[in-house]
């Protein structure tokens, strides 16, 4: 009868030891994400595991009370030092290692179907449990929300995608990744700077040696200056231009109609977007902190610095505009 009963208190330790493990492992703030997921085994586990003081209360008064039990019960059957050996043996192998092994790694799924086990140790334990959870509620308070860094978010990500079992592929990583990271970016390192742009004086003619200029420069977005190269006015859409012409017209004839915004180099491209989305524009004149011109961005270079990837439409005759820039006007120097 003995050994019976050894038996049994050797398995509750087990489940009391796994069952602390398994349930302390489900983060409450995951386990609220899953059953916005519809996950039944979650919506099982998160009523028990949210009042995680009177849990841990129960589950511990519960092990170190069949512990205790199986110790005396040894005590009756073996001498002192075999007692307490085969009492240790049983209860680190059974009681311990081999439940938290087992329960750590199917906690949801056992937790859930263990619920109910759960809830009739709550209600034998709660006479000592509840006034001890009572305590520890008063000195620590609720449960701590997990709340992850973008940088620990960037992480979890990328190690998403480089398993096997993620449905996460190699392009959705880039462009999350790139969502994330955006709001960190600075205007001035996506702009194009001034010395590297096309530009046109607003009462320039559009005659023919004009708009080849403008085709082989291949830029979509054209600023547009007054008296000097620093008072920009507007903006000529290369794409206006199609099937023009009548050589008497100027650029001020096709400026948009749609006023220009401007945009300090150090000001963070999430905070920039908003302003294209709110004044329904795609470019921005940027200025630095003296208010001197020094470049334009346009909504393209946020939305290629989102996707990690260079956009080329029909117009573009390169795959990064702002290199092509570059490289247009150190031919053009040399050629002088």
């Amino acid at each position: 009868m003995e050994y019976l009963i050894v038996g049994i208190l050797v398995v509750l330790s087990g489940c009391f030891s796994g069952l602390t493990l398994g349930f302390f492992s489900l983060n409450v703030t995951a386990l609220e994400r899953k059953i916005k997921l519809g996950d039944k085994r979650a919506i099982k586990v998160y009523p028990i595991r949210k009042r995680g003081n009177l849990l841990l209360c129960t589950l511990l008064i519960g092990n170190v009370a069949v512990n205790s039990a199986a110790a005396i019960f040894l005590g009756e059957i073996a001498s002192g030092l075999v007692a307490g050996v085969i009492s240790t043996v049983l209860i680190v192998i059974f009681g311990e290692i081999l439940p938290q092994a087992f329960f750590s790694r199917f906690a949801l799924t056992l937790g859930a179907k263990t619920v109910w086990l759960v809830k009739i140790f709550i209600f034998i334990m709660y006479p000592l449990a509840y006034p001890l959870s009572l305590v520890l509620d008063k000195l620590l308070g609720e449960e701590l929300q997990t709340i992850w860094s973008k940088r620990e978010i960037k992480e979890i990500i990328k190690h998403h995608e480089n398993n096997e079992a993620s449905d996460i592929d190699e392009d959705e990583e880039r462009i999350m990744i790139g969502a994330l990271s955006f709001s960190e970016v600075l205007v001035k390192k996506i702009m194009t700077p001034k010395p590297v742009l096309f530009k046109l004086e607003k009462t320039q003619v559009l005659d023919k040696t004009t708009l080849i200029e403008i085709r082989n420069k291949g830029f979509t977005r054209i600023p547009i200056y007054e008296i000097g190269e620093d008072n920009l006015v507007g903006v000529l859409y290369s794409k206006d231009l199609i099937g023009l012409f009548e050589e008497n017209k100027t650029v001020a004839d096709f400026i948009s109609k749609t006023k220009p915004i401007f945009a300090k180099d150090t000001m963070r491209l999430d905070t920039l977007m908003n302003r294209f989305i709110d004044k329904k524009v795609h470019i921005a004149f940027v200025h630095d902190e003296y208010s001197t011109f020094i470049g334009i961005v346009t909504l393209e270079d946020i939305i290629e610095e989102i996707l990690k990837v260079e956009i080329v439409d029909e117009v573009d005759f390169a795959t990064d505009m702002q290199h092509f820039a570059l490289e247009q006007t150190k031919r053009t120097i040399l050629e002088s």
